[in-house]
């Protein structure tokens, strides 16, 4: 199996962005929409993970913290998160 192209990652990765954009501004029915268009499930996360791969990254070029350091406090802040009920509409 060779290197995925990589203007196909690129689209992967903006359409992962596009579902959490749309989920952001409550479109749940345009976020499930452009989920559903990805095209296999390795297409799915490999999208997810490199959009988070770049989000930390642009992260800690802003924040100058070590990754160790901002997936430690990620993790706080989802396991905090994970101790508190849903709110309503999501």
């Amino acid at each position: 199996m060779g290197h995925p192209d990589p203007v196909h990652v690129a689209e992967t990765v903006q359409r992962a962005a596009g579902v959490i954009a749309a989920r952001r501004r409550g479109d749940l029915d345009g976020a499930e929409a452009l989920l559903a268009t990805f095209p296999t499930e390795q297409a799915k996360t490999l999208g997810f993970f490199l959009l988070a791969d770049l989000a930390l990254g642009l992260l800690q070029a802003q924040s100058g913290q070590s990754m160790d350091d901002l997936v430690r406090e990620l993790s706080l802040h989802l396991a905090t998160a994970a101790d508190q009920p849903p709110s309503g509409g999501r």
